[in-house]
Order: structure tokens, then sequence, then C-alpha cells
């Protein structure tokens, strides 16, 4: 086994290597570490070490410490970790010297650090399934999540003796910028934020651990307020794609079942990425008096999107404003459209920025209603139960714009499926049984087994995205297209 000493040694010469560690602090980080493992002696191996995968590191770390918890698992290595990673101010003066050259060398430094420390947990990461699927609305980006790791019972049960607190507030907050964490609440300390000002109004940069894409980012407001969707929301967005030309930046719905899992903290999402959506063209394009200088149509997507074009970020804001004031408003009894039941308010959008290939800002408006129903109780624009043994969850807004989160579930269901299909093996009682039947059986031979399901599921998620879509035909649309220019 390998002992303290070792790994001690390769710790810091993996902190050192990777621009983490000073060479003139190499014996203040051996001695922070000692104080964090509890030990008080520490001898220098005398060969040469040099550094592998810090994932391997610290799972050999972890193995010293007995039998832990998932949850404990990552509270231990983070805190190590957290001895490595160099403060906030040395971290934003570095960021703001690369943005002042251009911010695409900041944030390709921001985000190699951010894996650098395992905020990023890139063997996590790696785990995750994902495969592409032509439909009529392009090729889908479909993705089964792995990287978060399981909950074990004994966390479970832990969490539940442990006593609250509401500090953070929540994931999102400010403090928990180099927070320990419990094992209700991920330790941050390795975690560093980036100070950006959007709208006049303080913000922060970070990343999602999970990275759902590439350079997943998270834009996030100082204050722990409340998700809203108004005109300065349009206006931040369209600022921070300003800033940061090479990313994309979007929200989610300020309502329950259309919005996002974080509602109380304002926040946004990012990347550099560019999802089906953005390479979706329009249906047919209209012009709205008053907004002649803006290029505005209906995108060719399965959910209702309003696409504007133009080189005035203020007057697309201005524009965008009205449209979301009129769908607010807005009720069409014979397309189920109702803009609010019993005071209880329906209608919101999800909005998303960039900046197109021409150098315009470009902005989707996608029209979102959270009405439920007794036949539809987790709301009529959301996936329907024939898709619940794929999906079941919210639409947010990655997948609003073409990139499926499936549940880790479906590594083994799917795989499952095939080798039952395969067998020739009863599939009677799945879940899957109906849409095998119907989906998967009649194209067997076409490739093989696993390949098909893999297809049939991105197919699937294209019909979810029509099911959280609110208008099933272009007329209707259309019928409220015509009232923006009242």
């Amino acid at each position: 086994m390998t002992d303290y000493n070792y790994l001690i040694t390769e710790l810091v010469n993996y902190g050192v290597q990777n621009g983490l560690v000073d060479a003139a602090d190499r014996i203040y980080t051996v001695n922070r570490l000692l104080e964090t493992l509890g030990l008080e002696e520490y001898t220098e191996p005398s060969e040469v070490i040099s550094p592998r995968e810090i994932s391997l590191i610290l799972e050999d770390f972890i193995n010293l410490q007995g039998d832990l918890t998932n949850a404990q698992k990552d509270l231990f290595d983070t805190k190590l970790m957290g001895v490595l990673t160099p403060p906030p101010s040395n971290v934003i003066r570095r960021f703001e010297e690369l943005r002042s050259v251009s911010s695409k060398q900041a944030t390709d430094w921001y985000y190699d650090f951010s894996k650098k420390t395992n905020y990023i947990r890139t063997d996590r990461i790696a785990k995750d399934i994902k495969w592409k699927t032509s439909t009529p609305y392009g090729e889908m980006d479909i993705t089964i999540n792995l990287s978060k790791p399981e909950k074990d019972p004994r966390d479970i049960a832990a969490a539940g003796k442990a006593k609250s607190t509401s500090y953070p507030k929540c994931l999102l907050c400010t403090e928990n910028e180099g927070y320990a964490g419990t094992l209700s609440h991920p330790a941050r300390q390795n975690h560093r934020i980036i100070p950006i000002e959007l709208g006049g109004d303080p913000y922060f940069l970070q990343y999602s651990p999970y990275v759902y894409y590439n350079e997943h980012c998270i834009i996030l407001n100082k204050e722990h307020i409340p998700m809203v969707i108004n005109r300065s929301t349009f206006i931040k967005l369209l600022s921070f794609v300003e800033q940061f030309p090479h990313y994309t930046a979007g929200s989610n719905a300020d309502l329950p079942i259309v919005g996002g899992s974080i509602l109380s903290h304002d926040h946004f999402q990012g990347g550099s990425y560019t999802f089906p959506m953005a390479r979706a063209g329009y249906l047919n394009t209209f012009t709205i008096p008053g907004f002649e200088d803006i290029t505005a149509g209906i995108v060719n997507w399965p959910m209702s999107v309003i696409r504007l074009t133009g080189k005035d970020s203020i007057r697309i804001a201005d524009l965008a404003d009205r449209i979301l004031a009129k769908w607010r408003a807005y009720t069409d009894e014979s397309a189920f459209i109702f803009a609010e039941t019993d005071g209880i308010p329906h209608n919101t959008i999800t909005p998303i920025a960039r900046i197109n290939n021409g150098g315009d800002f470009e902005l989707d408006l996608v029209l979102r209603n959270n009405i439920t129903t007794d036949e539809f109780p987790l709301g009529v624009y959301h996936p329907h139960q024939e898709y619940h043994h794929l999906k079941k969850e919210n639409i947010g807004l990655i997948e609003v714009m073409g990139l499926a989160i499936l549940p880790a579930r479906l590594k083994t269901e799917l795989a499952d499926l095939a080798e039952a299909i395969d067998s020739g093996a009863d599939i009677s009682g799945s879940s899957h049984e109906t849409w095998a039947k119907e989906k998967i059986i009649p194209r067997l031979g076409e490739k093989d087994t696993l390949d098909i399901i893999k297809e049939e599921v991105g197919i699937a998620f294209s019909k979810i995205l029509e099911c959280a879509g609110v208008y099933k035909d272009k007329d209707a649309f259309m019928r409220f297209v015509e009232t923006i220019s009242i």
C-alpha cells in the first residue's frame, strides 16, 4: 500500500506541475496537508515521483481512510484539494490579466484550472454516455448522465439526523466558495468564482461541476434572490454574450414545472457549445412594426420558439420584453393556452442568447406554459406518460436547446433490453415493453439492436420536446404572433 509520505509528495508535485502551488510554497503546502490529515511527521521519499492523474492520487488517499461513504469520500478529497487551490484573489487576478487580452483566453484558462483543482471531476464526467440522433428537426444530442455519485443509504440516514442549517442558503450562493460541506451539502474548498457585471448588477461566473456540455458555466447573481424573466433578464443575457462572444447564455423559466431545479436563486447557464436549436433555421420570418431593424421568425423546432436577430442588443431586449408581456397575458382556448387559472399564472419564456456566425445578436424566446389537468397532472406541456419510461423530469433550459439529460438507470435498462430482445427473452413487464414492441422489434436486423434502441431514444426525445411545445400547429402560433404588433 502506498504510504502517506509518498502520496503527500505526489500531491504536492501535482500542484506544482499544474500551476496550483508555487515551488517556493512546497514545504508550506506539505505542512498544510499534514495538518489536514492529522499527521505529525513527514519524510520526503528519495525517489523522484511523477504525479499521476489526480483522481488516482486521491483514490489512494481515500483507501487509507477505511470504509467511507460516497459523501464522506467527496468531503475528504475536496478538503485535500482545497489545500492546493490558490485563494480567490489570485484566481481573479489571473483571469482579469488574461481577459484584458481575450475573454476566450480567460475562460480557457479558468476552465482548465477548474479541472486541475478537481472541482470538475473529469474522471466521473468521462463515464457519461453520449450520442447523436437524426430527427426531423436536425441532430439531437443525447446524454445518459453518470457523473453524479449515487447516494449511500448511510449518508441519507446521517443527513436526516443532522442539524439543519441555512448557510449557504443554496448550492448557488457565493458563500459556497471555500465551504467545507456537510453530508447533505457538497464541499467546495476547491471552488473559485469570478466576479462579472451584467446590466449594472454584480454576478459571478463559475463552471458546473457536472459539465453536461463543453465549458458548461453558471452565471449567478451575487444576491440570493428568486429567478425572474423580464426585460432586465434579456439585457443581462445579451450583455454576457457580448462580453464572452464565444459562449451562449440562457435562463430557465421562472415558473414551476417549466423552470429549473433551483428557482430560489437568480442564475443563468451558458458555455462553449453549439446546441441543436442554434443550428435550426426559420420556418418563417415576420416583421414587427417599429422593429424593422430586427429579423423575427418562428424556428423549425419541436418547441415553440421565436428568434430575434439584430445588431442592437437594447432593441432586441425591448422587442423581447413586448413579446413577453403579450405572452404573459395571452389566452387562446382553442389551442389550450391559458394565461392563468384561478389567479395562478401559467405563461412564461425560456430565453437563450448568442452571437451568431455573422456577428449579430440572436435571442431565442421559447414560449412555455405550466398548466396541469387531471389527465396531465405533471403538466400538459411536459413529457407525456408514454415517454416516462425514458424521462419523467421537467424539460429545462439545456433540454429545450436539444441536449437530452437522461437518468443513469437507462445505462443498464437499455443494455438489458437489447440483450433480452437479441436472446428472444420475454420482455413482458418491462417499463419499455410497449415502446420496444412498437419501435425497436420491427427494426431488428437494420443494425445492432442497441444502436437501434439508442436511435429510437433520440427520436423519442424529439417527441418529448414536442410534448413540451405549446403550439402543435403553425396557424395557432401565428395567431399569437399577430398580437405582438397590436
